[in-house]
């Protein structure tokens, strides 16, 4: 069923397969690309968190 359903839009064609590749491309992509800002920013407050009892610890107030 599911398959001639993607035989009748083109979907078995070399093109077709490709704009397929290109669509799960883009959308890996995207959702690789919204990880890693939120990893850039959690490793950015870990590093300031860090950086800061490093002090505290240097200072002897820890």
């Amino acid at each position: 069923m599911l398959a001639a359903a993607l035989a009748a839009m083109g979907l078995g064609s070399p093109l077709g397969n490709l704009l397929v590749a290109i669509v799960a491309l883009l959308v890996i992509v995207l959702v690789g690309r919204f990880l890693l800002s939120v990893a850039w920013k959690l490793l950015l407050v870990a590093g300031i968190v860090v950086a800061a009892l490093y002090v505290l610890s240097v200072l002897g107030l820890s």
